[in-house]
């Protein structure tokens, strides 16, 4: 497994059009993102530049406009120079304010993207921490099927030909989702792990002695779905009869990115219906979520003699 912390270059175009931005001055055809945090230049304007944040995402709202109009236009250029000097990658004014013209001639000065948004200052910072969360969060990239059975999102693993993507598949005419075969990218956002597919094998899966597959054009869309919340592991193995396998039900968790997850060994061998055995687990998974055991349950019944 190959985990990464991520640096973007998006294009301008795109970051404007995902966040509703009016692009005044473009300045270059990508920016830099490498930070989840986001600055807003209050005291900057001010000339004290101690600890500031020039590589995060620069909003300006009324307040900062208020300060700027208090001063006179040789004040407000020389601000704003110094400001913009600075390797900023964007700077957002919100509530639709009108830009000053110093304001667009120093960035077209130094090619610092300018743009726009309608809305207002704390609408726009909440939507864009969501945005950078989600572009910027700890990314892992492991050999495995991704799967949504019954709104659970099971992560399959184990060795290649152990039959991961012919459970898969079956899984799919079962009804269930295909999120990612072969390879899964997992993100740790906030306190989840949202795993998708590489772009390029996108809903391709690999079938021995047939090839490659397009789920999506041979089952239909509903038979995929582009990223799913991971909520357990499941581990299939080749059966070793040296091995004692647990029969009761085991607490048995994995760590991926600093965030554990149930985790089930599944040994495999011929006879078995893994198909049947993978949605028992996912069901499991959703009963214990709403406070059901069934070994508790067992353990209780034992205790007080029950029926």
């Amino acid at each position: 497994m190959r985990s990464e912390r991520i640096i973007e270059r998006i294009k301008l175009t795109d970051f404007a059009q995902i966040l509703n931005l009016e692009i005044i001055y473009q300045g270059k055809e990508y920016i830099t993102l490498s930070t989840i945090n986001i600055n807003r230049p209050g005291i900057q304007l001010t000339g004290f530049y101690t600890h500031f944040g020039a590589d995060r995402v620069q909003i300006m709202g009324e307040m900062e406009f208020a300060y700027l109009k208090n001063l006179t236009q040789e004040q407000r250029y020389e601000s704003l120079d110094k400001y913009f000097s600075y390797p900023l990658p964007c700077l957002i004014i919100s509530t639709d304010l009108e830009p000053f013209e110093e304001m667009i001639e120093l960035a077209k000065k130094h090619q610092i993207p300018l743009l726009r948004s309608p809305q207002r200052t704390t609408f726009i910072f909440n939507d864009l921490v969501a945005y950078l969360n989600e572009l910027l969060a700890p990314t892992l990239t492991m050999h495995g099927v991704l799967m949504d059975m019954y709104g659970v999102g099971v992560l399959i693993t184990g060795n290649s030909g152990i039959g991961k993507s012919e459970n898969a598949l079956e899984l799919v005419q079962r009804g269930h989702r295909l999120v990612a075969d072969d390879a899964v990218i997992i993100k740790r956002v906030n306190d989840r792990l949202i795993g998708t597919s590489p772009d390029n094998i996108r809903y391709f899966m690999e079938v021995r002695g047939i090839g490659i597959i397009d789920v999506r054009n041979m089952y239909g869309v509903g038979a995929v779905k582009l990223s799913k919340v991971l909520d357990m592991v499941i581990h299939l193995e080749k059966w070793d009869d040296t091995k004692e396998y647990d029969r009761l039900g085991s607490s048995e968790t994995i760590d991926i990115l600093e965030h554990k997850l149930p985790k089930i060994v599944v040994p495999v061998r011929p006879g078995r219906n893994l198909a049947i055995i993978l949605e028992v687990a996912a069901r499991e998974l959703r009963l214990k979520s709403m406070g059901f055991s069934a070994l508790e349950e067992l353990n209780r019944r034992l205790r007080h003699g029950d029926n």
